[in-house]
């Protein structure tokens, strides 16, 4: 059974950083992009980045472009997002998503996605 296990969420204050981590288990998406989106309330699931297969191409939103980092390590089978210069609003359950089957940007693209970490940014 496949599972991406998100961590590393938490409570920050605007302008600081945090390190979100996909942890994948039961088979390997070394050969896959990997993405991460983001829900804030009352809104719908957006994308936020994404990584091809070997990480030598990475993809971001506008709003996130500059401060963010995608990164993967395919001996641990983790892919990582690092945020810095965070803003309030960046608050918002964050997910990170395997293999999609079309346009990396739109969730319907994707068939694997993990529980979700919440990220707190605080002004």
């Amino acid at each position: 059974q496949v599972h991406l296990v998100e961590s590393g969420g938490g409570l920050v204050q605007a302008g600081g950083s945090l390190r979100l981590s996909c942890a994948a288990s039961g088979r390997t998406f070394s050969s896959t992009t990997m993405g991460w989106f983001r829900q804030a309330p009352g809104k719908e699931r957006e994308f936020v980045a994404a990584i091809n297969w070997n990480g030598m191409f990475t993809y971001y939103s506008d709003s996130v472009k500059g401060r963010f980092t995608i990164s993967r390590d395919n001996a641990k089978n983790t892919v990582f997002l690092q945020m810095n210069s965070l803003k309030p609003e960046d608050t918002a359950v964050y997910y990170c998503a395997a293999e999609p089957r079309g346009n990396y940007r739109d969730t319907s693209s994707y068939d694997y996605w993990g529980q979700g970490t919440q990220v707190t940014v605080s002004s």
